[in-house]
C-alpha cells in the first residue's frame, strides 16, 4: 500500500509547519511551551450531534463524536473518530482528553483544542506523542433547538491537528 512511505514525508512537513506557525503564537489556553512538533495533519470530516434534553429539559443539539479523514498532500493517511482517537495508516494511534480550548475564528467554527494523550496503540509516527492541538478550524458547529430526541445531524468541518512530544 503506498500510504506508509508518505509518513516520513509527513515528518518533514510537520517540521516545516512547526517553523511556519512559530511566527503566529497560539492562544495561551492551547499553547504547548517546551514541546516539539512530531507531525501536523489536515482533517476533513464532520462533527456529529444528537438531539438531547438539556439540564433545562429543552431539546438541543449535543456534540456526540467527530468523524474525519486525516490527509497529507491530498492523500488519506489516517482517520479521526470518537474517543477522541487519531489513527494513522502506519499502525500508530493515540487517544486524547481535552485540557484547554480557544474560540474558532468565527461563530460557526468549533473551538481550537489542546488535548493530553491518555493512551497509545501500535508503533509509528504517533508513538512519542504527548499532546494534540486542534487548530485552524472551519465549520463544525451546530447550535440551537431540535425537534426530536435521538435525531442526529452532522456539521462539516476541517481542522489541522498538530501532534507534539515533550522536549
Amino acid at each position: 500500500m503506498p500510504i506508509k512511505p508518505a509518513i516520513p514525508c509527513l515528518l518533514l512537513l510537520a517540521a516545516m509547519a512547526g517553523q511556519a506557525r512559530a511566527a503566529a503564537p497560539l492562544p495561551e489556553a492551547i499553547a504547548a511551551p517546551g514541546e516539539t512538533v512530531v507531525l501536523s495533519i489536515h482533517a476533513e470530516g464532520a462533527q456529529v450531534y444528537e438531539c438531547k434534553a438539556g439540564a433545562d429539559g429543552k431539546l438541543a443539539w449535543a456534540f456526540r463524536e467527530p468523524i474525519a479523514t486525516l490527509l497529507s498532500e491530498g492523500k488519506t493517511v489516517g482517520r479521526h473518530y470518537a474517543g477522541p482517537n487519531w489513527e494513522l495508516a502506519d499502525g500508530s494511534a493515540v487517544v486524547g482528553k481535552a485540557i484547554g480550548n480557544a474560540p474558532g475564528a468565527t461563530a460557526a467554527d468549533i473551538p481550537w483544542l489542546k488535548l493530553d494523550v491518555t493512551a497509545h496503540r501500535g508503533s509509528g509516527a504517533l508513538t512519542s506523542v504527548t499532546t494534540v492541538q486542534r487548530i485552524d478550524t472551519q465549520g463544525g458547529k451546530l447550535d440551537g433547538a431540535c425537534d426530536k430526541a435521538g435525531d442526529f445531524r452532522s456539521a462539516p468541518y476541517s481542522a489541522d491537528y498538530v501532534f507534539l512530544k515533550k522536549g
